[in-house]
């Protein structure tokens, strides 16, 4: 066979491993074996490609490799689970900017000197730096909200959609006149116009990238992250196209496509529209139109906790990014296997949008070897939430809000939550009776039936499993 056969069926192999893979990554029990399976679906993409170089400077092929796998070992021992979002968040963003290099190179060293180029290349070619250096920028602001580095509130300004939307014409415009660059025209020196367009294009796209993601609030994040996703992978179709490499197109529409999916999860876990949370500005929103709700709050002991979750026999704990923050999900582990030996059904209940990303809740669970059959959704324990004798909420705030609910000023209405408030009784941790991420307060903290645990979530999980072993 010749030397290209055999490098397309290597593709072909690599790309059955990315499929079969994202499959397994649909369920926590084959996750681990799904990354796994993409990992050498990716190795042996890269040698594939590397085989087919007929000038390889391996020096800093070497160098390469060495320095992404020493970030990537660090990032993935070092990195606290707390901060896995806005990781995630970044590596979209890195994933973008890698897609926007290549096709900053690949015009710069073969079309532009050459200019021996197709008009539908040259679009790939446009296409990949524009999606590339949104998803970059907007992944660097996603980060900073997720991080804390800058506010994670919305920042409005009057005109906003109207400037994007000029923003987005003049790079369209920029498009069509890169796009319209001929041969002879670069030969004869239109190269620099054609630079002009292309760069013009990168700060735009920048920019764009920026103002599309700083008016969005911190609690659409999940959503955010799912998107920026997705526009990575778009770019790196998009790079596949540049040259023609089947497999790069393969997988960024397996990404592109897994993060559209996932987008529009969130949104109808929200009940929302993807325009509502990109345009909306919610949370600013939130501060202004949300009900001040009043009321006294019925404060709880750890001893007192104890003897009430003592007696339940039916328990449902309902983690939330409070839980994430504390690192509480070891003790949480621990309390439950101490509930299930006293005889009570134990479940943990996570909502699509709680945490800062798709899947938070179930990462930390996992990672406290909390058996995965215990997890359920909001639909699988609403109907029967009457028969639950205690619900505990551990950080949770905005996915277990009755305005959502109850409240149809609240900027949460029309939100599936999870009804705690209906078990028999609850128990909420939490620092303080401020608003959640989402910046809405919440009438469940003075509901007849809530009892608060104020506290680090860690210390006070801590103190009912002392309690239990005592």
């Amino acid at each position: 066979m010749s030397p290209e056969l055999i490098r397309g069926l290597c593709y072909i192999v690599a790309s059955i491993f990315f499929v079969l893979g994202l499959k397994m990554l649909s369920s926590p029990l084959t996750a681990r074996k799904g990354n796994l399976v993409s990992a050498i679906g990716m190795l042996i993409a890269v040698v594939t490609t590397l085989t087919a170089m007929t000038e390889v400077k391996w020096v800093w092929v070497l160098v390469g490799v060495g320095l992404g796998s020493a970030i990537g070992v660090s990032a993935a021992r070092l990195v606290r689970m707390t901060a896995m979002p806005e990781m995630v968040g970044l590596f979209n963003g890195f994933g973008g900017l890698a897609s926007l290099l290549v096709g900053w190179s690949e015009f710069h060293w073969k079309w532009a000197a050459t200019g021996e180029f197709e008009l539908f290349t040259i679009i790939a070619i446009f296409l990949t730096i524009l999606i590339g250096g949104v998803t970059f920028s907007g992944s660097l602001v996603a980060f900073g909200k997720l991080s804390g580095t800058i506010t994670g509130r919305p920042v409005l300004y009057k005109g906003q959609n109207i400037v994007k939307a000029v923003i987005l014409i003049t790079i369209l415009v920029l498009g069509i006149f890169f796009c319209a660059q001929k041969p002879d025209q670069l030969n004869a020196g239109g190269t620099t116009d054609a630079y002009f367009l292309l760069i013009g294009t990168v700060v735009l796209a920048f920019v764009l990238g920026v103002l599309s993601t700083i008016p969005i609030g911190g609690a659409d994040m999940p959503v955010v992250i799912c998107l920026l996703n997705s526009y990575s992978g778009l770019a790196v179709c998009a790079a596949g196209f540049v040259f023609g490499n089947n497999v790069l197109i393969v997988s960024g529409s397996l990404v592109g496509a897994s993060g559209i999916i996932l987008t529009n999860i969130m949104c109808k876990a929200m009940n929302r529209s993807l325009a509502n949370v990109l345009f909306s500005g919610f949370g600013a929103a939130a501060s202004s139109k949300g009900r001040s709700y009043q009321g006294q709050a019925r404060p709880v002991s750890a001893e007192d906790a104890y003897l009430i979750l003592e007696a339940a026999r039916n328990v449902v704990f309902v983690p939330g990014y409070g839980m994430a923050a504390a690192q509480a999900q070891h003790v949480v582990r621990e309390l439950g296997e101490l509930l299930d030996e006293n005889g009570a059904e134990v479940k943990y209940c996570i909502h699509p949008v709680a945490g800062r990303m798709p899947g938070h809740m179930n990462v930390l669970l996992a990672e406290a070897n909390v058996p995965y059959e215990l997890l359920v959704e909001p639909q699988d324990v609403n109907p029967t939430m009457e028969m639950v004798d205690v619900a505990v909420v551990i950080g949770a705030n905005d996915v277990v809000n009755p305005a959502a609910r109850d409240d149809k000023s609240s900027p949460l209405w029309g939100m599936p939550i999870i009804e705690v408030d209906r078990a028999r009784i609850c128990i909420v941790l939490k620092r303080s009776l401020n608003p959640g991420f989402a910046g809405v307060d919440n009438p469940l903290f003075f509901k007849e039936n809530t009892r608060m645990l104020f506290g680090d979530a860690k210390a006070s999980v801590g103190s009912l499993v002392s309690e239990f072993k005592q």
